[in-house]
């Protein structure tokens, strides 16, 4: 059993010293919110489609998805086509009404077409969700530092939290998009890493592990059958994947934001579809450890499915590989909570206080005022980390972060399709239809597995918007 050495600790440290300095010297000469936002919209979609996927995946990528295989098969895969298809239709669709407009928020887009309450309404659905899903990968990254150091979760999440926030606080949306981009680089060697130590402390390698999974039906990847009940079946992963795709990369201004930094439309179209592709290598490759992780415990049961890739890193990897390993733990974690905060930042800044204020075209004070939320939102998900504690025992927190955004995504999704698709309901319409959609999800989630809560929820807010459309008054101009 391996412990976490001398040289483990210098590696992690000179990572998470190095990322931060670098991350808060890329923000120098920032001087308006464009700039501390938007990157100057200026930012290559390379680098952009590489945040984008750090972004989504994160620590729950990292941790929950190999302990998702470890348990299960690689049903999980099956979400991967409709997250592609999801991207296709937003880079069709939404992508261009977003340039057009030329946005600061994803959320702008309801104001032009609804009015400012429209507006308010879903950006505040927004950070209300994102506040609970990103508390939840906050607390999944605690796991692996309290592991090694000893400390309470409540003392890890704030040494994390507080790492993050001093390059996002000073380097803004550019800072954040590198930074994540280099995170990716260094999961993804983390990940491959562990597949070749499962080579060699697998007896007879990874031919022992292939087979015997497949015996075991581990290595399933399509299940076809159309219970609404089973959580990953290919109907689910498709159509309800799909749709909550479109909603999390189309509505939600953690994605929208990184793609609105993108030089112009088709750059950010680029930057989202091949972020699909890139989500789809990704999960390849975490099931793959968590079916090499099942090979070597023999299927032992453990307290939480998040805490077996992280006990593995600790207990079985040589010295320096170990610290590599939880540096990209951090990196994963790190690249979300950036993303998270900044976004939650951005979206207060400009939908609400900036038109309240009376700021909306005084970049400078934007800055002053994005630069307060984004450490008001930092507290906020450290505090929303530290609640999730006792209710992470027997959770997959991978899948409670996606159950949770799925609740509200397709009211999102609808508001933004009532928006585009139509053109008699007004203001008032999307609102109600966003709030019977989401609370008709909230009713019935119970009476369905999570990836159909998207599809729900968009297809009654976009029928419900419609049908009050016919009755609202007309807006005069």
């Amino acid at each position: 059993m391996s412990a976490f050495t001398s040289l483990d600790v210098l590696v992690l440290v000179a990572y998470l010293a190095g990322v931060t300095a670098w991350g808060a010297w890329l923000g120098r000469g920032q001087q308006s919110g464009t700039d501390y936002f938007l990157g100057s919209r200026s930012l290559p979609w390379g680098a952009v489609m590489l945040s984008v996927v750090a972004t989504e995946t994160s620590t729950l990528t990292f941790l929950s998805v190999p302990g998702v295989a470890y348990a299960g098969s690689f049903v999980f895969l099956q979400l991967t086509l409709g997250y592609l298809a999801g991207r296709i239709v937003v880079a069709a669709i939404l992508l261009p009404a977003y340039y057009a407009g030329h946005l600061t928020t994803a959320y702008q887009l309801l104001e032009t077409r609804f009015g400012v309450g429209a507006r308010r309404f879903t950006s505040a659905i927004f950070m209300v969700t994102r506040l609970l899903a990103d508390s939840v990968r906050l607390f999944a990254t605690a796991i692996p530092l309290a592991l090694i150091t000893g400390w309470p979760y409540p003392v890890s999440i704030v040494v994390i939290g507080i790492l993050t926030v001093v390059y996002t606080y000073f380097g803004g949306i550019k800072a954040v998009v590198w930074v994540d981009a280099v995170q990716m680089g260094l999961y993804l060697l983390g990940a491959v890493a562990t597949i070749v130590a499962v080579q060699v402390l697998v007896p007879s390698g990874w031919s022992n592990v292939l087979v015997s999974g497949a015996t075991a039906g581990k290595m399933q990847i399509f299940d076809f059958s159309f219970d609404r009940m089973v959580t990953y079946t290919f109907w689910a992963g498709l159509i309800g994947g799909g749709t909550l795709s479109m909603a999390s990369h189309g509505t939600d201004q953690l994605i929208v934001q990184r793609l609105l930094t993108c030089r112009d439309q088709r750059s950010a179209q680029k930057a989202l579809v091949g972020s699909g592709v890139l989500v789809i290598i990704q999960f390849i490759l975490f099931l793959m450890v968590g079916l090499g992780l099942w090979a070597f415990y023999g299927g032992r049961t453990f307290d939480s499915t998040d805490e077996i890739f992280a006990t593995f890193i600790v207990q079985q990897l040589p010295p320096g590989l170990t610290g590599l390993l939880i540096a990209g733990v951090f990196a994963a974690a790190m690249s979300s909570l950036s993303s998270s905060i900044n976004s939650l930042a951005s979206a207060t800044a400009y939908d609400y206080w900036a038109p309240l204020a009376g700021a909306r075209d005084d970049e400078a004070r934007i800055l002053r005022a994005g630069k307060l939320f984004t450490l008001v939102w930092a507290a906020l998900l450290i505090g929303g980390a530290i609640l999730f504690i006792p209710l992470s025992r027997g959770t997959s927190a991978v899948e409670v972060a996606l159950g949770v955004a799925s609740l509200v995504y397709g009211g999102l999704l609808g508001a933004f399709a009532l928006g585009v698709l139509t053109k008699r309901p007004g203001q008032l319409s999307v609102m109600v239809g966003v709030a019977i959609g989401v609370g008709t999800v909230t009713l019935l989630r119970d009476q369905m597995a999570w990836p159909w809560y998207a599809l729900v929820g968009s297809t009654v807010t976009f029928v419900a918007g419609s049908l009050m459309g016919l009755v609202e008054p007309r807006r005069t101009a």
